[in-house]
């Protein structure tokens, strides 16, 4: 049996200590969940254990020998592998499945003027897939792959590099259900019948009680607790562990939509196909969602109305006038605003400072804010803008002059959102807002949402978290296939009958109540 331990890891950024004496142990064979607060130090950790971050203090030991992890490659000659939640990063888009699974072997043993065996490369590759019990074409080209597929790229390249140690970072954030039941089948594989050790990061905590053995939940950059997951623990519990308090819970909807209709959509198709039919009304003040589970339009439909994909047919009204919405640029100054689902790559500028992000979507409505009359950009006034926001929304931030990469994965949310409210947009569209962020963000997201809608702004919400959408939506449209298929009220339905809808049970002529 493996054992790796971590004794009394600390690390400090100027103005914060991120890690304070962890002690954090996983054994071989074993799926170990690691959970906490945006925030907490998971992230941390673990960039400590994969190399990522080599300035840290305390002991790392495997098998009671101490090792020395100060780079990504130091990890992985100890046998440890990271999937993050982000896969696209460390793949190569325009290489093939094979190349991106035999990528360390290749960079080993080609060298200028030798040639390829590209049959044993695939043949290898292949191999690794099999063992996870995956059938994917290892000919395809990495930007070909769902993210789901991917992500079994990723631990196919784990297993053909013989980890030992098998870090998954918010695996199933980009999932649909029946791909993590597949995810869960394939790291039960690897923990119980090749004895490899799974570290398993989540927010959601259903998932951690179905699939992992043990959990250690970190709060303000210590270890809060540490058990076995049995009959004693409960979820209540694990997120009171998380919080340091009980959930406060978000208080509900407090206000009423009005009768005006803010944004009307008839029917609208996108040019490629992706949504056809579409049509839906917006109060202002009304938040209505667009539910439906991962591939089925929900993204596509917001970004159309963005103006970022473009409509083939159909019209958007905006308080009863017609608009053209041919780019984000003409959306925003329409008076839209749009969090999208991929904040990192789609939402932000990841290695700009805090302040920058926070000003970019305002500066063509505020101009006079931003710019000197020599029509240089102010820093002063936007640091003044940033600060502002960092404190209306509780961003937990040292400067405004942080990058955003080094941001916890609400606070960078926090920051998408915040840069549109200096825009003072009308209608505010969110995809899957609360994508792997913890409990206690969801509900400051949750009341920012509701705040906006008091204030008379309209309110996009598309999520395949059906809880979330019946407890924050006025009104519910539920897509399947890139249509939509019903509209409901959140007083009229429930999980279990908005799943029948959008996973298409309705046309296969099963009973409502399924």
């Amino acid at each position: 049996m493996a054992m790796l331990e971590m004794c009394d890891i600390s690390v400090e950024f100027p103005g914060v200590k991120a890690l304070s004496s962890v002690r954090f142990t996983v054994e071989s064979g074993r799926i170990h969940a690691l959970a906490g607060a945006n925030g907490a130090g998971k992230s941390t950790l673990m960039k400590v254990l994969s190399g990522v971050n080599g300035v840290y203090t305390g002991s790392i030991t495997i098998d009671g020998k101490a090792c020395e992890i100060r780079s990504p490659s130091s990890a992985k000659m100890l046998g440890i592998e990271t999937v993050y939640q982000e896969v696209d990063i460390p793949l190569f888009p325009t290489l093939s499945v094979a190349e991106n699974i035999m990528n360390s072997f290749m960079a080993g043993n080609t060298h200028r003027g030798q040639f390829v065996d590209w049959l044993c490369i695939r043949r290898e590759a292949q191999d690794a897939l099999e063992k996870l019990g995956a059938q994917i074409d290892v000919r395809k080209t990495v930007s070909e792959l769902t993210l789901a597929e991917k992500q079994i790229v990723l631990l196919a390249r784990g297993i053909r590099e013989k980890c030992r140690f098998l870090l998954l970072d918010e695996p199933t954030a980009p999932l649909s259900q029946f791909e993590t039941e597949n995810l869960f089948g394939i790291v039960r594989r690897l923990a119980k019948e090749e004895n490899r050790a799974v570290v398993f990061i989540s927010h959601r905590i259903p998932e951690i009680f179905d699939l992992c053995e043990h959990i250690t939940v970190m709060r303000n950059g210590k270890i809060a607790a540490d058990e076995e997951i049995d009959e004693h623990l409960t979820a209540e519990k694990v997120v009171e562990y998380m919080l340091g308090k009980k959930s406060a819970g978000w208080p509900g909807k407090k206000r009423t939509a009005s009768h005006e209709i803010l944004l009307e959509c008839k029917n609208l198709n996108e040019a490629r196909g992706h949504v056809r039919n579409i049509n839906f009304t917006l109060r202002a003040g009304e938040i209505i969602a667009f539910a439906g589970l991962v591939g089925v339009g929900k993204t596509e439909l917001c970004k159309t109305i963005f103006g970022e994909y473009q409509a083939a047919s159909g019209e958007l009204m905006l308080k009863g006038k017609k608009i053209s919405i041919k780019t984000p640029e003409a959306a925003a100054r329409a008076g839209s605003a749009f969090v999208p689902e991929e904040r990192r790559k789609e939402g932000l500028f990841i290695d700009d400072p805090f302040y920058a992000n926070i000003t970019i979507s305002s500066i063509h409505h505020y101009l006079y804010r931003y710019f000197s009359g020599a029509g240089f950009i102010q820093k002063k006034k936007q640091i003044e803008a940033a600060q502002e926001q960092i404190k209306n929304l509780n961003i937990k931030i040292p400067s405004p002059l942080e990058k955003v990469s080094l941001l916890s994965g609400g606070n960078q949310q926090k920051t998408v959102i915040a840069k549109w409210l200096s825009a003072d947009a009308e209608v505010y569209i969110f995809d899957e807002p609360t994508k792997g962020i913890d409990v206690g963000a969801k509900e400051e997201i949750f009341a920012l949402i509701e705040e906006l809608s008091s204030r008379g702004k309209g309110i996009i919400y598309a999520s395949c978290e059906f809880g979330e959408i019946l407890r924050l939506a006025d009104r519910i449209y539920v897509m399947y296939d890139g249509e939509i298929v019903t509209e409901k009220l959140p007083s009229e339905t429930d999980e279990k009958n908005l799943l029948y809808y959008a996973s298409g049970a309705y046309s296969a002529g099963f009973g409502a109540n399924i």
